[in-house]
């Protein structure tokens, strides 16, 4: 079989494709046909370096296709059956993938792979950010920053299904365009807008509820002064690099501030809790609440392409590989 590899740490010329023997799945394993495999930002950190990996490697946590062969210990699911994953392990930029049975989840049939390949990592971790991490109810004032790439989309239309007032930041005017299309009531331009200003100009002085933070070390800052008293500031990306260092005593000097770094592995250990965010990430795409846009396709071999384009910021929502 094809697969994606890197020998060393670096940019996205490092990756390239390898031909591999066909891994045979171990007890409680499952193998996947991969249709489509998910790019995402955390796939870079670990070409890079800035998440450690034993090299050499494979690349990629996310994919969705056919149950192709099961260990002899399967139970949850059968050969034929429609998955999904995005727990790893690495190396998922690859025609076949052995995923462990309690790490993937059954696909409706109302989804498609490469739907199912653009959204799950994404939505699922917009489910957790939304639904556990701080609870969004009905009035509360929510800011997204990077709302028109992969999360972001998410994050805006979940958000406002729940009954948030959402405030949107992007990159450009027709990004941010994008995030108002989705639903958010006010979109601002990162490079033109002072973020905390409007958003306290918008919040009539008071600040948000809680901020969403995929991009770091741009936005910190500024997300901090959009916060009301008390409010919530999620760090969950680094998309503009790790945010800097913090003194906790900026904290209290700044409104008694909650400050939170989550991962998606620790709302999601057991198998009860991964079906239960995967169930609620599927009821509100089928029930057309969240709109997955269509995602941008490159071929398997296109990898370092994905890997460029998503860095330099020239896409909006998701990306997937093909095999």
């Amino acid at each position: 079989m094809r697969a994606m590899r890197i020998e060393r740490h670096g940019g996205p010329e490092v990756i390239h494709v390898e031909d591999t023997a066909t891994p045979a799945p171990g007890p409680h394993e499952i193998r996947v046909r991969n249709a489509a495999c998910g790019v995402n930002f955390i796939d870079t950190y670990h070409r890079t370096g800035l998440y450690k990996i034993a090299l050499p490697s494979g690349l990629g946590q996310e994919g969705a296709g056919v149950v192709d062969a099961a260990g002899a210990n399967v139970s949850r699911f059968k050969l034929g059956d429609r998955v999904a994953y995005c727990s790893g392990p690495i190396g998922a930029y690859s025609e076949q993938h052995l995923v462990r049975e309690d790490r993937a989840v059954l696909l409706p049939q109302a989804i498609s792979f490469d739907v199912a390949a653009a959204s799950l990592l994404k939505g699922m971790t917009a489910r957790y950010l939304l639904r556990k991490t701080f609870r969004v109810e009905r009035g509360h004032v929510v800011v997204v920053h990077a709302a028109a790439g992969g999360v972001g989309q998410i994050l805006v239309q979940w958000a406002k299904h729940l009954g948030a007032n959402v405030i949107a930041t992007a990159g450009s005017d027709a990004k941010a365009a994008i995030a108002k299309s989705l639903g958010a009531d006010h979109a601002l331009v990162a490079a033109g807008d002072n973020i905390a200003k409007r958003v306290r100009e918008i919040t009539d002085g008071i600040g948000a509820h809680v901020v969403y933070d995929g991009v770091g070390k741009d936005t910190f800052e500024a997300s901090l002064d959009c916060l009301r008293p008390r409010g919530m500031m999620v760090s969950f990306g680094n998309a503009s690099g790790p945010p800097p260092p913090l003194n906790v005593l900026t904290l209290s000097q700044k409104g008694s501030l909650f400050l939170t770094r989550p991962t998606l592995a620790h709302y999601t250990a057991t198998v009860e809790d991964l079906d239960e965010t995967a169930a609620d990430l599927f009821a509100v795409i089928e029930q057309g609440a969240v709109k997955i846009a269509p995602p941008t396709h490159y071929k398997l071999g296109e990898a370092a392409q994905a890997h460029r384009d998503l860095e330099a910021r020239k896409t909006t929502g998701s990306l997937v590989l093909v095999p």
